[in-house]
């Protein structure tokens, strides 16, 4: 059963002149079966999946398709701890702020984005490569923690 998501659901999408600049999945989300939050014009895919035991999933290998990728996009998963994700345009302004806790992920698609750890912080970040050090991004000044409006 593969499914795009719900639009009902805790997901939460962060979005600036009608683009989705990222995606969030809380780790409360629990749904039974394959959940797709992202179009297939994304370069990066986020699914949830949610199986009971027994279920089987056939061997397979995935085919060599060329794929043309412009940005990276980035998945970070919370192992545990806090961390403030601050939002920005592609114009570097600040938008908003969100706190990511233990389980939850976020697929961070376009924009800009800061971070600040509010308490020690275990994350996985999975990304297209190879990373190219610092010709991957730009970096700029953002808020501090005193500006962030957190919703």
């Amino acid at each position: 059963m593969i499914q795009q998501a719900p639009t009902q659901t805790i997901i939460e999408e962060i979005t600036c002149n009608g683009e989705v600049l990222a995606i969030i999945l809380p780790s409360e989300f629990r749904q039974p079966g394959i959940h797709f939050f992202t179009p297939d014009s994304f370069s990066q895919q986020l699914a949830y999946m949610r199986h009971p035991k027994g279920k089987t999933i056939k061997p397979h290998i995935h085919r060599q398709v060329r794929r043309e990728v412009f940005y990276t996009q980035e998945v970070l998963l919370i192992k545990s701890g806090k961390l403030r994700v601050d939002f920005y345009d592609d114009n570097q302004d600040y938008l908003e702020s969100r706190i990511l806790k233990g389980g939850d992920v976020i697929l961070l698609i376009k924009g800009g984005h800061g971070f600040e750890v509010l308490e020690g912080l275990e994350m996985i970040e999975v990304k297209q490569g190879p990373y190219v050090g610092e010709n991957d991004k730009v970096r700029f000044s953002g808020i501090d923690g005193s500006q962030a409006d957190t919703k």
